[in-house]
């Protein structure tokens, strides 16, 4: 194990601390969805995402955002806001490779009823990882972030490779409620927490907006897990097999996500930004 070199206000000297962050680093950094689905089903998919007809993506980018609308509905407003209690990980795999079973099956006609399930089902577990470290689901800054972690899939095409992968997501997300946020309340506004001060009526259209850039990168992954399930001799079982990936990966993304931003509260951004870097170089 690597010594923890001393840092800004000390985090190495908190041992559980700077565990967290390496393990955050881990997640956050590990092989993209893109290359493991590619592996899985062991053939590139940038070729097959190109094969589809521009209706059928279309209609997929259409189809994601409505999804993510749902979730966010569905998923966020109806969980028992309990913080601090323990993930129910693999229950939501569970749910997950079987609502993929049905995709994997039926093929696209599926996709428009699996696709909200599916969504709910990983949204469902992104705010279940959250709840577990302690965050307020009632919040909405934590839903912004619930909703930052299917940002985290896919790759913008800005996307920078002198900047950590999570870093540039979290700035592209940020880059949006600024925006938003400024734009709804007629004020600037500063930081990383974008949505002190919104007032409700406020809320919904801000989680809104997010929401349609947000599905922007999450429709690329979803365009490749249709591909990728298009792809000779793949069937119900594979189509089980991507949402359990989709869902693993998601629970990973999360819990590395919510681990920084706890770390945050505790440090400040710009301390464990600092650190993240070192540790991720």
């Amino acid at each position: 194990m690597n010594t923890p070199v001393l840092l800004p206000r000390d985090i190495a000297h908190h041992p559980a601390d700077w565990a967290d962050l390496q393990r955050a680093v881990a997640l956050l950094e590990a092989p993209t969805l893109t290359a493991r689905m590619a592996n899985m089903v062991g053939a590139p998919l940038e070729f097959a995402v190109r094969a589809l007809p521009a209706a059928v993506s279309g209609r997929i980018h259409g189809a994601v955002q409505m999804a993510l609308n749902k979730a966010v509905q569905g998923a966020l407003l109806s969980m028992r806001n309990e913080p601090g209690k323990a993930a129910s990980t693999r229950w939501h795999k569970l749910a997950a490779a079987t609502s993929g079973a049905v995709g994997g099956a039926f093929g696209f006609s599926a996709l428009l009823i699996e696709l909200p399930l599916s969504t709910t089902i990983m949204m469902r577990s992104v705010a279940d990882v959250a709840r577990s470290e302690g965050f307020d689901l009632a919040d909405l800054s934590t839903r912004q972030a619930c909703l930052e972690v299917f940002a985290l899939g896919g790759n913008a095409e800005n996307d920078d490779a002198s900047e950590t992968g999570y870093y540039l997501a979290r700035g592209f997300t940020a880059d949006v409620m600024r925006h938003l946020s400024a734009e709804l309340a007629g004020r600037v506004v500063t930081g990383r927490d974008l949505t002190l001060g919104v007032a409700p009526k406020e809320a919904g259209k801000l989680l809104a907006k997010l929401v349609e850039k947000v599905a922007a990168r999450f429709g690329v992954v979803v365009s490749e897990k249709f591909a990728a399930q298009a792809v000779p001799v793949i069937g119900a079982a594979t189509g089980a097999a991507l949402n359990t990936m989709f869902t693993d990966y998601y629970q990973d993304m999360a819990r590395g996500h919510f681990i920084v931003r706890r770390l945050e509260l505790k440090y400040g951004e710009d301390v464990v930004r600092a650190c993240y870097q070192r540790i991720a170089g």
